[in-house]
């Protein structure tokens, strides 16, 4: 199955740093965003995702309005949690590349299947915008009656590339669930979503096309922690010496 989805990196093996929209206040959020892309940016990562992890939505979509205004020459999506229309709705107003989607297949009742391919059906229709959908991910209740590989086939129709991840946020993706992706989707794309360093990052590129960072960029590897332009750039090093290979 043909997916667009990695035309928008100009790297291989792309690397997508998250901004998870902390702060105590919103001039707080709103600066931190600001000096957190920097750091992206000055470091070369590939792309910038915003979640309003930490974050409310208007501090979501003020920070999206930010980073349209610099008019960037890399992508940018957003993933507006536990509700997935709002996030379509902020990729169109605010022109990201796409959306990230923490769930697109089997976390809701089997009798709900048909509304959720209902929506993507909609929605991908309505928004000309990527979809980067999670299946079994971090967070997510798994109701689906089918297997693992039924569900990641069903995935492929409702999303341009698929997003694995372990059990919580900064936990390392097992190789086995990379590979038992990777061996049901074929060569459509595969990010991880969760857990990648430098130390694993090779093994993982074996099997999957690129990966999103976030907690591995903080001060102690953890998610609220301060952003660390150290860590950061020790990522994007190694990424570079792995591309270098390939």
């Amino acid at each position: 199955m043909e997916s667009k989805f990695l035309d928008l990196f100009r790297n291989k093996k792309p690397i997508l740093g998250m901004i998870h929209l902390k702060g105590d206040t919103d001039e707080d959020i709103y600066e931190r965003m600001k000096k957190e892309v920097q750091i992206y940016l000055d470091n070369g990562v590939d792309c910038i995702i915003l979640e309003n992890y930490f974050g409310q939505y208007h501090n979501l979509e003020k920070a999206l309005e930010y980073v349209q205004g610099l008019h960037l020459d890399i992508p940018y999506g957003v993933n507006c949690l536990n509700v997935d229309p709002m996030g379509f709705e902020l990729a169109g107003k605010y022109g990201a590349s796409f959306v990230q989607l923490d769930s697109v297949v089997g976390h809701v009742k089997p009798r709900d299947e048909d509304t959720l391919d209902a929506f993507f059906k909609l929605y991908r229709e309505r928004y000309q915008v990527l979809v980067l959908g999670g299946v079994r991910f971090k967070y997510q209740p798994v109701l689906s009656e089918k297997s693992v590989e039924e569900d990641l086939k069903i995935a492929m129709t409702r999303c341009d590339a698929i997003c694995v991840t372990q059990d919580k946020t900064g936990q390392e993706t097992s190789m086995d669930k990379i590979i038992q992706f990777r061996n049901a989707i074929g060569d459509f794309p595969l990010i991880v979503g969760a857990g990648l360093t430098p130390e694993n990052m090779e093994k993982q590129f074996e099997y999957a096309d690129g990966a999103i960072v976030g907690s591995y960029f903080k001060e102690n590897h953890v998610d609220v922690g301060e952003m660390s332009s150290e860590n950061v750039k020790e990522v994007m090093d190694k990424v570079n010496e792995i591309r270098g290979k390939l």
